[in-house]
């Protein structure tokens, strides 16, 4: 089965697809957080036939949820509604920092497409751990 990561944010969402075997996430694309991100996910979806869709579970410091959490929920059970796919959630603690450490990546530039190549790798981490967990389970 194939799995959709998503890396939620209040302006852009990063975005990365398991292999057809559900074992790892690899980097995909990154879009704009605008009105149509629901109708723009449910095209992946069924484009890719994706399965199952896993979001980032964003969390402060001290395990609460932060401003942005609440957003990628509704996000999740929007896409639920629309597309009938399951949405699971994983920690995203640290992805991005880790996504930007990624070797042989100059992560540290502002460039947007940089930028961009962070987002989708942190959606990948954040895939790729969840995979990893079911796997282990």
């Amino acid at each position: 089965m194939r799995y959709l990561g998503v890396d939620y944010g209040s302006s852009k969402v990063g975005l990365a697809l398991s292999d057809e075997g559900g074992a790892m996430g690899f980097p995909h694309a990154i879009l704009p957080n605008t009105p149509r991100l629901v109708d723009e996910l449910c095209a992946l979806i069924a484009k890719e036939d994706v399965g199952a869709v896993v979001i980032g579970e964003s969390r402060n410091l001290a395990g609460g949820e932060n401003p942005i959490a609440k957003d990628a929920r509704a996000l999740g059970d929007a896409l639920t509604a629309r597309s009938g796919a399951p949405v699971f959630y994983e920690s995203e603690v640290f992805t991005t920092a880790e996504a930007r450490r990624a070797p042989g990546k100059e992560m540290k530039s502002r460039a947007p497409k940089v930028r961009a190549q962070v987002d989708a790798s942190a959606a990948a981490l954040i895939l790729t751990s969840y995979l990893s967990r079911i796997d282990h389970e």
